[in-house]
């Protein structure tokens, strides 16, 4: 029989590092799945985890390579060496490296690696961090699938969330074989949305696949379970799950969640809902009845019922407008505390490669005009705060060449820059402005980092997602000379901010009012958590973060519990956080404030400005119920917030009317937050773009508790105060909320008494 040898190496590390010989039929390997194999004579390989430690058999991490072939470094190039050259903790010989390859690999259980793609390949959807690799190699364990490439790809023309695409070669299988062969090997969100088979997959010229020329899917679902609209509202809800979704179209018992939907695409639709219909569907309504033909069914019985709604909100005489009630509150902050730094929002990127300053500044100076808020002042007038709007007099980036500086001081540089715009270094004036700021630090020819801040009082998280859009097309077509291709904005900030006002005293806040009144009534003042130390007079704001990882097991099992409850994974780590609290505080009534986007209405989707409000979320643990209980506990609890979000947090603080301290903050002192979407970043042609991380030391709150999932997990950070807490109660905290989410992912019908909190060693 023939030999055939598949070498695995790279010029870094002169060549081949190991290789496999195949001796059988190449028929049990796919053009993508045979192992490199071992490691040559004086040649190492490592598998290790984004800490530099060994991952276990089976699972994906990044190839390291050692041994004698590893070379000198790149000539010249000092800061790539540094990043791809790193010292070898794992061999013997004195000033030993190991070369980081950017590809991913697993070992197998018979000591042989498999490839698993490449790193960079990462792409981030709908929140979650994703291997594409990972995906392909599962997908080629299909029978029917020859060869496969998963792309993430956003619909034609549009902007908003890319989706995941598989284009295959092989018999065709269909959409709905390959989504179950998937779903029983990775989690949801992994599953592409649509599956193009092909006869062959495109190469340009040098042989390699031509990801340019693979066609626009269709995100249709299968022929066999379509049924299309037969009312015309059915007909229209379609239509608008359709865009909201980016799918060409939907029948009337496809499933919002399954179709890719989430919470913030839910929000999406129930705006759009409103302002078609007129009427005023509760969020809840989308978890209940998650197809068109039930939505249809709701619609219909509100529009007959004919309860009132909000206006939209429209352009009005801006001049000198009023705050919003959340800019308000920032105002009022800043007047009691002036150069208060707990709001300031510094951001940075890394941007490698041929950078166009000219059409880098022309798009921010465009940004700029665009959106009124960022050219905002707050000042006072009669005693009332009130807005100035600056005309728009053109945009100069400030730029700081740094590269004379060492390698070692440039990055330290970048640091200092970035912690000195986050702190009191530079505070930010609200009468003079400017209240956002940007500057390009010049780090080579090739590598530079862009650093913005601005005062939270004018933006939001939502807002950088609009900001990072917006650069990322006018970079693309300043670049190219043409002009920009984004259309006019409709309003702006302040025409919200005085809609706002105006609503305050209508019907539909009383209602709204009403319901908070009644949930609210008779609420604990204080969540009294055993702290190191005595809580101080007034807040000090200093704070640290430990970070939070939890397994990909546990996050899968955790969403696998509320799907089968009707929750979502918020709902699910809300309930387990609340039982924590619970036991820490020795409550059965608990309070938790959690961010909400606060978007409510199309019209201000795509606006720059501080719309984010505060949910109130108090959950009733008495009774000692199963976790199971306690999980629909905090689905009616969630739900009946996000349905009586448009009371300002500001408003109801003013309305409920709570002890007012110093201390600590009115209502809640502890803070949730799921993070899972917003998080296409930037996308800028001829760059690599990558965000600068630096450490935030502010606690607003007793506790803020924020997870992201991943591909790779639960991942966040724990924020607490140093008066209150030491980092080592933190650490056991934070070991004990991990023990209570595996006790209920693994039996929901536990009662709270029941849970163990304490490990063995305490």
């Amino acid at each position: 029989r023939p030999v055939f040898l598949n070498p695995y190496g790279s010029t870094e590390a002169t060549g081949i590092t190991a290789h496999h010989f195949a001796r059988a039929d190449l028929s049990s390997y796919s053009s993508r799945s045979m192992p490199p194999g071992r490691p040559i004579a004086n040649a190492s390989i490592y598998v290790l985890d984004g800490a530099g430690e060994p991952v276990p058999v089976g699972v994906t991490g990044e190839l390291y390579l050692g041994g004698a072939g590893v070379t000198r470094g790149y000539r010249r190039l000092p800061g790539q060496t540094a990043e791809r050259f790193l010292p070898d903790p794992f061999g013997r010989t004195p000033g030993a490296r190991l070369y980081r390859t950017g590809d991913l690999g697993r070992w197998l259980p018979d000591g042989t690696i498999e490839f698993m793609g490449r790193g960079d390949a990462q792409v981030k959807v709908r929140g979650f961090r994703i291997e594409l690799g990972e995906i392909e190699a599962r997908l080629a364990e299909h029978a029917a699938v020859h060869e496969v490439v998963v792309v993430a790809r956003a619909r034609e023309g549009e902007a908003g969330d890319p989706r995941l695409v598989a284009y295959y070669t092989g018999d065709q299988a269909g959409a709905a074989a390959l989504r179950a062969h998937l779903a029983e090997r990775l989690p949801e969100y992994m599953v592409p949305a649509a599956f193009v088979h092909m006869d062959a997959l495109p190469v340009n010229p040098n042989g390699k696949l031509d990801r340019k020329a693979l066609p626009e899917p269709e995100y249709a679902p299968a022929e066999e379970t379509y049924v299309a609209p037969r009312t015309p509202v059915e007909e229209v809800l379609a239509g608008i799950w359709a865009e909201v979704l980016g799918v060409e179209r939907l029948g009337v018992h496809d499933e919002f969640f399954s179709m890719g939907g989430h919470s913030l695409l839910a929000t999406r639709v129930v705006s759009r809902v409103r302002e078609v219909f007129g009427v005023e569907l509760p969020l809840r309504a989308l978890f209940e009845g998650p197809t068109v033909a039930e939505m249809a069914g709701r619609v219909e019985e509100l529009r007959r019922a004919g309860v009132p709604v909000l206006p939209p909100v429209v352009p009005t005489e801006r001049t000198e407008p009023p705050l919003s009630f959340a800019q308000e509150r920032l105002w009022f902050l800043d007047r009691l505390r002036p150069g208060e730094i707990s709001y300031n929002l510094p951001f940075a990127l890394r941007l490698r490669g041929a950078l166009d300053v000219n059409a880098l500044e022309r798009s921010l100076g465009e940004i700029v005009r665009r959106h009124d808020a960022l050219r905002t002042v707050f000042v006072e007038r009669g005693g009332t705060p009130r807005q100035v709007i600056a005309p728009f007099g053109g945009f100069r980036l400030t730029v700081i060449d740094l590269a004379h500086l060492p390698e070692e001081t440039r990055e330290a540089e970048v640091q200092r820059e970035l912690v000195a715009e986050g702190g009191a270094a530079r505070p930010f004036d609200l009468s003079t402005g400017p209240l956002f700021r940007v500057s390009l630090l010049r780090l080579g020819a090739q590598e530079h980092v862009l650093l913005l801040s601005q005062h939270h009082i004018v933006s939001d998280g939502w807002s950088m997602g609009v900001l990072y859009r917006e650069l990322s097309a006018l970079y693309a077509a300043y670049r190219e000379g043409r002009e920009s291709p984004l259309p006019e904005l409709p309003v702006q900030y302040a025409d919200y901010a005085a809609w706002q006002r105006e609503q305050v005293e209508g019907a539909v806040l009383e209602r709204q009012l009403a319901y908070w009144r009644e949930r609210m009534a008779g609420a604990p003042e204080l969540l009294e958590l055993p702290s190191d130390h005595p809580r101080p007079p007034v807040q000090t704001y200093r704070g640290e973060t430990v970070p939070v990882e939890l397994s990909l097991e546990l996050l899968e099992r955790l969403q696998a519990l509320g799907r089968s409850e009707g929750a979502t994974l918020y709902m699910t780590l809300l309930g387990a956080f609340q039982v924590l609290l619970s036991k820490y505080s020795g409550s059965e009534d608990v309070v938790v404030g959690s961010p909400i986007a606060g978007r409510t209405r199309r019209e201000v989707e795509e606006l720059i400005g501080f719309f984010v409000n505060t949910l109130v979320l108090r959950t009733d643990l008495g009774g000692d119920p199963s976790f199971r209980e306690v999980l629909r506990r905090a689905r009616e609890v969630t739900l009946g917030a996000y349905e009586h979000q448009d009371v300002p947090f500001e408003k109801l603080v003013a309305e409920l009317q709570p002890e007012r301290s110093l201390s600590h903050t009115p209502l809640f002192q502890v803070i949730f937050t799921l993070q899972t979407a917003g998080g296409e970043g930037v996308a800028l042609p001829g760059l690599e773009v990558s965000e600068v991380e630096a450490e935030r030391v502010s606690a607003k709150f007793d506790l803020s508790l924020v997870l992201t999932p991943t591909s790779r997990g639960l991942r966040g950070g724990l924020t607490y105060p140093t008066d209150l807490f030491e980092r080592g109660t933190v650490d056991r905290m934070l070991g004990h909320l991990e023990r209570v989410l595996k006790q209920v992912a693994a039996d929901p019908d536990v009662r709270l008494s029941e849970l163990e909190l304490l490990g063995d060693t305490e």
